[in-house]
């Protein structure tokens, strides 16, 4: 049994709580910006706020702590690493959770602070083992309100519905069908549930590579819109899209100075150039459970819509 530290009460957190509280005998504390919600209160999880910007008090909240899970992001996630290393912590996973991090660019628009936590990491690399989850796409980008919705991936600038890829709701898709190569675009997908059961479940593993990989299924981006055609019982209004044209969207929001656009553009850029594609989930073999196909879980989200 070890002492784990999830930073964050969003949505991925709390479902990483849940498979800690159901699944393990491990000892868990939430750490939080503010006074915990009544839901988390109701749970009887415990929930400690910190100061992000206070390294002295996190330093404290870390004592005794084996393993700090993050869920935040940008310098307050800086400042806990630094404060696991001075805590003795001895693993950190950083707030990844998409695609494999040596398929980022640099500079990369969507980095929002996850280049220079691997950097920090690396110095400590001696005292502070890490790995980065790798799971492609969350299935809950296309879930009723998107991600936001179910707290996940706020500030990102696309967690919003119909922000990435599709818009369910409205039938409408853009898809990065080929990449330069001419081949055709595939992404991993997971939900954050199954996500979150693959973390605990890594938890056990007695070392911890530099990436960790798991998928709940692996499609081209194509069929991912089929799939939500099949669903919805209708044709999507598709718009296709060659890396050469969308660079001349970004160009295009970028003249506009419309950020949230070229955000939506990057990130269907960041598809065409497969920075969620892999062929190897390397946790999917360790665990004892199947994860949930994207049909079936996207049926299920938009059940009674």
């Amino acid at each position: 049994m070890i002492r784990v530290a999830v930073a964050g009460t969003g949505g991925l957190a709390q479902y990483i709580a849940h498979y800690l509280d159901t699944e393990t005998s491990h000892q868990f504390i939430l750490l939080s910006r503010s006074k915990p919600k009544p839901q988390l209160r109701a749970k009887d999880w415990q929930v400690m706020a910190v100061d992000y910007g206070d390294t002295q008090s996190l330093r404290f909240a870390l004592t005794g702590v084996d393993t700090v899970i993050s869920t935040i992001s940008g310098q307050p996630q800086i400042n806990l690493i630094d404060a696991a290393y001075n805590a003795r912590v001895r693993r950190f996973a950083p707030a990844e959770f998409e695609g494999r991090p040596s398929m980022r660019p640099v500079p990369d628009a969507l980095d929002r602070g996850k280049s220079e936590a691997s950097q920090r990491l690396h110095y400590y690399r001696q005292y502070l083992e890490s790995t980065s989850f790798v799971c492609g796409i969350l299935y809950e980008r296309f879930h009723p309100g998107g991600m936001a919705s179910l707290a996940i991936g706020l500030g990102c600038g696309v967690s919003e519905e119909g922000d990435y890829l599709m818009d369910f709701r409205n039938s409408r898709a853009q898809i990065p069908h080929y990449n330069a190569a001419g081949q055709i675009v595939s992404i991993c997908l997971t939900s954050a549930r199954d996500v979150a059961r693959f973390v605990v479940t890594a938890l056990n593993l007695p070392r911890w590579p530099a990436e960790l990989r798991m998928c709940g299924e692996r499609m081209s981006v194509y069929d991912v819109v089929r799939t939500a055609e099949h669903i919805q019982g209708q044709h999507f209004e598709k718009a296709f899209y060659t890396p050469a044209s969308l660079q001349d969207a970004l160009t295009y929001a970028q003249a506009l100075q419309d950020w949230p656009q070229q955000l939506r553009i990057q990130s269907l850029i960041a598809t065409a150039e497969s920075r969620y594609d892999f062929i190897d989930p390397t946790l999917n073999g360790m665990v004892g459970f199947v994860p949930t196909r994207f049909g079936d879980w996207l049926r299920q989200a938009w059940a009674g819509q």
